[in-house]
């Protein structure tokens, strides 16, 4: 469940991002795992596309960090580190 709530977000943020920036499409996406966020890094990727069709991040990039430190205080987070939007053919 927590899960869900984690992509759910996610997906909405990324869209978000898209609208703020009047990009198209997204083209490359970095997200950080926190250490107790119940979300694997394979699991994220397993999950990215259906996580991102039909959304500007469709097809985009995805690079994922991994934290080992339970004591962050992002450490039941997924983090949107950075996203590089992409004009009409051109990845910025």
């Amino acid at each position: 469940m927590h899960e869900e709530t984690l992509f759910r977000d996610l997906r909405a943020k990324l869209v978000e991002v898209a609208e703020i920036e009047h990009a198209p499409r997204i083209a490359r996406v970095e997200i950080w795992l926190g250490a107790l966020s119940h979300v694997t890094e394979d699991h994220l990727r397993s999950e990215w596309s259906e996580l991102v069709k039909g959304t500007p991040a469709e097809g985009s990039a995805l690079t994922v960090v991994v934290s080992e430190e339970p004591s962050d205080p992002r450490a039941r987070s997924l983090v949107m580190r950075s996203v590089a939007v992409a004009t009409e053919g051109k990845a910025a």
